[in-house]
């Protein structure tokens, strides 16, 4: 009996927190804010956009997509605290630098706003207060990924780092070169790709590099280039993180080794849902990170995939 008070005294609390009006609340009510660190022309984050736009069109819900243009966390910070004093009924974030965002976070959470992450942030989404995170464990993924190029002979990597200072994006870096056991340069480039595959060009003229890992379309597509241009493309190991048509036909050539996919469109899909969900009924997933990744496209299987990505859906 007293265990079962404490369980009838907890979920009290959840409504005390969020408002009695679980059941109350039309789904054409309910108003969710997407702020994300990722532009929508860029290829990766276009897929977590359709999905964030189907997944309100599915459940009937009304749906404000916001990003910067570029990599600006001050700018971002100001977006989330827009969104907090629009008042929505809940809210779904990227986290790529607590420090930066963490205060804003906080003050959706203590305006009584429920809050979820995706993408970045799996490593301090629950000291913010975020409900629940979707997404993958980014050192993981980078450790995985240089496993793999370990295991095919890799000896020397670069990782190519388009945004220094996301910490989403550091550690896979991290994860890549322990993996691959620990000799890797990190190349800090912008998501200028004229940039990045001059960049690449001039990195690539030490001999030695045989691996080279990209953290997303925006580094990779050029990193392929620039593998062309040096005449290594198929001859040097390359992986990159994220999926795009070029990257997956690149893969299907024989010059792209794997794609490290995180499901982004999951990403977009599962946060809105569980976000509604919540809003309505109280209801939330018992694992408190919604793993969407990491998983491997290869040669032997991106032909699966590839008209998906060119829909935007991979």
């Amino acid at each position: 009996m007293k265990r079962l008070l404490l369980a009838v005294l907890s979920f009290t609390v959840v409504i005390g927190l969020f408002g009695p009006t679980f059941a109350q609340t039309a789904r054409e009510d309910i108003r969710v804010v997407v702020v994300v660190h990722g532009a929508a022309a860029d290829p990766f984050w276009s897929v977590v956009k359709n999905a964030t736009d189907q997944a309100a069109t599915d459940l009937g819900v009304q749906l404000e997509y916001r990003a910067p243009d570029t990599f600006d966390m001050p700018l971002m910070a100001q977006l989330i605290d827009a969104a907090v004093a629009s008042g929505p009924d809940a809210l779904i974030v990227s986290i790529p630098d607590a420090t930066a965002l963490g205060s804003a976070i906080e003050g959706a959470v203590e305006a009584g706003i429920p809050v979820f992450s995706i993408n970045s942030g799996s490593d301090v989404f629950q000291e913010l207060g975020v409900l629940r995170h979707i997404g993958q464990t980014e050192y993981e993924a980078g450790l995985g990924g240089g496993r793999r190029m370990a295991a095919a002979g890799g000896t020397k990597g670069l990782c190519i780092n388009q945004e220094v200072g996301n910490v989403a994006l550091d550690l896979r870096c991290e994860g890549f070169s322990d993996g691959l056991g620990g000799n890797v340069e990190v190349l800090a480039v912008s998501t200028d790709p004229i940039e990045v595959q001059n960049a690449v060009i001039a990195a690539l003229r030490d001999d030695s590099i045989d691996a080279v890992l990209t953290l997303g379309p925006v580094g990779g597509i050029p990193t392929l280039e620039a593998l062309r241009e040096s005449g290594k493309a198929g001859n040097i190991l390359f992986g990159t993180f994220d999926l795009a048509p070029d990257l997956l036909q690149g893969a299907i050539d024989g010059e792209v080794s794997f794609l490290i996919d995180q499901q982004q469109y999951l990403q977009g899909y599962l946060s809105v849902m569980t976000a509604v969900n919540f809003v309505q009924y109280g209801l939330l997933p018992g694992n408190e990170v919604i793993l969407t990744g990491p998983g491997f496209v290869t040669p032997e299987n991106a032909e699966q995939v590839i008209s998906l990505s060119a829909q935007g859906i991979r």
